[in-house]
């Protein structure tokens, strides 16, 4: 004991001893910091600087720096502070940097220091310059700051009022890196003086949320950081001021500053002390990182998730207790590409969803695109959490949905999507078909299509097996699938179809009539060819689900049914009632299976081409007829039956219909259904019997149209008259015979060379006509006439035309061959071109020596 009590005593003395020298080297120096002359100050500082690294240096005792450090060269520093000159500011702070570092007891210094400190960073008035007007002192200082707060501790207490006012203008300092400093110098002082630190951390929220938007990455990371810290030691009332600020750091751009929100939110869920007061409101922001573009984010937010579920699980086990003994198994479809939160996790979302679920709904709506970005992608995450506890809270769910849906933002409507499919996935069908039927017969719209398409998507086979059935129904009805003729209506509605066939498959067969007139409708009102081709593709598909080879077959099956309901409304159709545009899709797609409904075809054609009906109507009905008659075996004859029906069509809507009536409307009729008969005879399908009925209804009528100012008319006319002719001409009556060729002979005069050469075609069948006659002598002077006229045509200027008038000439000369050569003889001379007339001379010379 004696012993280490003379080493205490010795100790003591050395001690003494340092202490004594150093005080007298510093006070040689010390007057020389009172001078008047900047450059004497500045040289007095240097030296002091020299002196104070001498008397830092390692193996130096800090107690014998201690005396003189507090009692000479303190009180003398912080007065140069404000020294005029900043070299000497300078030097001064980092002396007493030099000095804190090196003191034995530097929370001595504190009740000193930090006053000065916050003389020299804190604004009288925010509007005011900092009394340090040099951005580098001013860093300086609040590192000095910093460093007293890591050496002071706990002492810092009493001095907490001076140092958060000299932080609030830190945070506030136009210079980057000294709200940085700042922020880091916050975050210190809380952890320094976790006691006393709430009754002022309140002050700097302010401050923190005015930097935390700054331009540049790294203060706002900071700023983020340090709230964490000052709210986790502070007082819990400031997490509700951050919450908005927070929220639209997520939005940006930068992943720091994103990965720091995640971060620190979760850091407050697993460790703030008055957390449950806030779980509803810090959930939703954690949460949000799940869909963050960065993977790193998502990583971190899913892990500070997991470790908040468990934490309040293990919290909460009492009440769990039943839960966690009787783990309740996923749910049936459940999605393979996500994993099952834990259960703390899901009844943190489930207690928490009635309060954050209105503040969803209402920011899937916002007018920033950014913001209902957010919303859309985190309504999926809470309800994956929620599973089936979103039933209670379905019906404001689907509202949101439905207006969502609407959005012009992909990214909104595609997490609309996957929340719908979700809904599918956790609730019963009769629940979730009850409410979005329901939505869709007040108000078909698009989005209310979309949502169930994706619902029916998310669904479970067997639990929507019953209601097949029902929504192919109602899909079916008037006010949804002829709802809008808008495409993205119509696409949604075919999603619906796809869906369906899908999920559901081989159970779609009880409602495949149902689902056909959904994609009739479909094909029938969408003017994208797109869309058609997709409609075309799903009845493909519903003829797989039906076991069927082709959509041929499925029309088979169910085009009777179809267009017994389709004409039952004929009457009431007009040229744009979508009502038409299914019969005319059912005529055109429906291939034989038209020729197995003609009961219900050809009497709907019959009313809706009346002359009493609309024009534009008739022309569509007569195109669509005549595209089928060019095709009979593939169409209205596949079965062999149109025969039967053939009178109503000649008589009851050909006929009425060539009829001559004033305006180019019914001279686009006439041409139409001239088109039709051309079409009708010109098939094998009727037989000569019939052809000749055809031609003692009809000829009337065709040969008036010969006259009609459409050339297709008059061509198809002489083409028509010319079958009539070669089919039963040698049965028709003398009267009316005669007065064909007149009408043909005009035709040699027309405008056209197409209809020239017809009408020359029928003149010769009708020369072909008299020669199987028994009394062909009374036709003798009709015949002499025709001659006449068409020697006259010989000289006519187009050579095709010549050519063809010579052939029939040669071939009539059969008939009354010496009439003709004549005829020839008496008008050679007068021809330019008697060519002509002297091979028909020549032919006729050689005919009589044959003879």
């Amino acid at each position: 004991m004696a012993a280490e009590a003379e080493v205490a005593a010795a100790a003591g003395l050395t001690e003494a001893a340092e202490a004594a020298e150093l005080t007298r080297a510093l006070s040689r120096l010390l007057p020389g910091l009172e001078t008047e002359s900047k450059l004497g100050r500045r040289r007095a500082l240097e030296a002091l600087e020299q002196a104070l690294e001498e008397a830092v240096r390692p193996g130096a005792d800090s107690a014998a720096f201690q005396g003189p450090w507090a009692g000479l060269l303190l009180p003398r520093l912080l007065r140069l502070l404000s020294d005029p000159a900043e070299g000497c500011r300078a030097l001064a702070a980092h002396l007493l940097d030099l000095g804190l570092r090196r003191a034995a007891r530097p929370r001595d210094a504190l009740p000193r220091l930090l006053p000065a400190l916050s003389a020299r960073l804190a604004r009288p008035e925010l509007a005011r310059p900092p009394p340090e007007p040099c951005e580098e002192l001013r860093l300086a200082l609040v590192q000095l700051l910093h460093l007293a707060v890591d050496l002071g501790g706990a002492a810092l207490a009493p001095h907490l009022d001076d140092a958060v006012r000299a932080l609030r203008a830190a945070l506030l300092d136009p210079f980057a890196a000294v709200r940085r400093e700042g922020c880091e110098c916050a975050a210190a002082l809380a952890r320094a003086t976790p006691e006393h630190f709430h009754m002022q951390s309140e002050s700097l929220i302010g401050p923190l949320m005015q930097t935390i938007s700054h331009q540049h990455w790294k203060v706002r990371v900071a700023v983020i950081e340090a709230t964490g810290t000052v709210i986790q030691f502070g007082s819990g009332n400031s997490v509700d001021d951050v919450l908005s600020h927070f929220a639209q750091r997520l939005f940006d751009d930068v992943p720091q500053v994103r990965q720091a929100v995640t971060s620190v939110v979760g850091g407050w869920l697993l460790n703030l002390r008055d957390r449950y007061s806030f779980l509803h409101k810090l959930t939703p922001l954690l949460l949000s990182s799940f869909s963050d573009e960065m993977p790193e984010i998502r990583q971190t937010a899913t892990s500070l998730w997991e470790k908040v579920g468990l934490q309040w699980q293990q919290e909460n086990e009492a009440d769990l207790k039943d839960k966690l003994d009787f783990a309740s198994p996923p749910p049936p479809n459940y999605p393979e590409h996500e994993s099952r939160p834990g259960l703390g996790c899901r009844e943190l979302v489930f207690r928490n969803l009635s309060k954050v679920l209105p503040a969803i709904c209402h920011d899937i709506t916002d007018w920033v695109v950014g913001t209902r970005v957010k919303a859309a992608q985190l309504l999926p995450v809470l309800l994956l959490h929620a599973e089936d506890h979103i039933t209670q809270h379905l019906e404001i769910i689907l509202r949101t949905l439905h207006q969502a849906c609407t959005d012009e933002e992909k990214a909104v409507v595609s997490s609309c999507i996957r929340a719908a499919e979700l809904i599918g996935t956790f609730v019963s069908p009769e629940v979730f078909l009850k409410l979005i039927l329901a939505m869709l017969k007040k108000a078909p719209s698009a989005s209310g299509l979309l949502i169930l398409a994706s619902v029916i998507r998310g669904c479970p086979r067997n639990a929507l097996q019953p209601h097949v059935t029902v929504i192919a129904t109602e899909l079916a009805q008037e006010h949804i699938c002829q709802g809008s003729e808008n495409n993205l209506y119509l696409e949604h509605l075919l999603l619906c179809v796809q869906a369906l066939l899908s999920v559901c498959q081989e159970d779609c067969r009880a409602a495949s009539l149902q689902l056909l007139e959904v994609l009739v409708t479909i094909m029938a009102v969408s003017d994208a060819v797109g869309l058609e081709k997709k409609a075309q593709k799903t009845m493909d598909t519903l003829a797989e689900v039906e076991d069927i080879p082709s959509s041929q077959d499925l029309y088979r099956k169910h085009v009777g049914a179809l267009l017994e309901q389709l004409t039952a409304s004929h009457g009431e159709w007009a040229v744009h009632s979508v009502q038409l545009l299914k019969f005319t899709v059912l005529l055109t797609q429906a291939g034989p299976a038209v020729g197995e409904a003609l009961q219900h075809v050809i009497p709907t054609l019959r009313a809706c081409l009346q002359p009493s009906i609309d024009p534009h109507m008739r022309l569509k009905l007569f195109s669509i007829l005549s595209t089928m008659l060019l095709r009979p075996k593939d169409t209205v004859d596949s079965q062999g039956q149109f025969r039967g029906y053939l009178d109503m069509v000649i008589n009851d809507i050909l006929a009425p219909n060539l009829q001559w009536h004033a305006g180019r409307t019914a001279a686009a009729i006439r041409t139409a259904a001239i088109s039709c008969l051309w079409a009708l005879i010109s098939s094998d399908i009727l037989s000569a019997k019939q052809v000749q009925e055809a031609q003692e209804t009809l000829m009337p009528q065709v040969l008036a149209t010969l006259e009609d100012d459409s050339q297709t008319t008059r061509l198809m006319s002489c083409r028509i008259i010319n079958m009539f002719l070669k089919n039963s001409g040698d049965t028709m009556e003398p009267e009316k015979f005669l007065k064909v060729y007149p009408e043909l002979l005009k035709r040699l005069d027309d405008v056209s060379n197409d209809v020239r050469m017809a009408a020359a075609s029928a003149l010769l069948t009708w020369l072909k006509c008299i020669e199987s006659l028994d009394g062909k002598s009374a036709y003798q002077s009709s015949v002499q006439f025709l001659y006449r006229e068409l020697l006259v045509h010989l000289d006519d200027p187009e050579s095709a035309i010549q050519d063809t008038v010579l052939e029939v000439l040669k071939e009539g000369s059969v008939l009354f061959p010496d009439v003709l050569v004549r005829e020839t003889e008496a008008v050679v001379h007068k021809h330019r071109s008697a060519t002509y007339c002297e091979q028909l001379l020549q032919h006729m010379q050689t005919m009589a020596a044959a003879r």
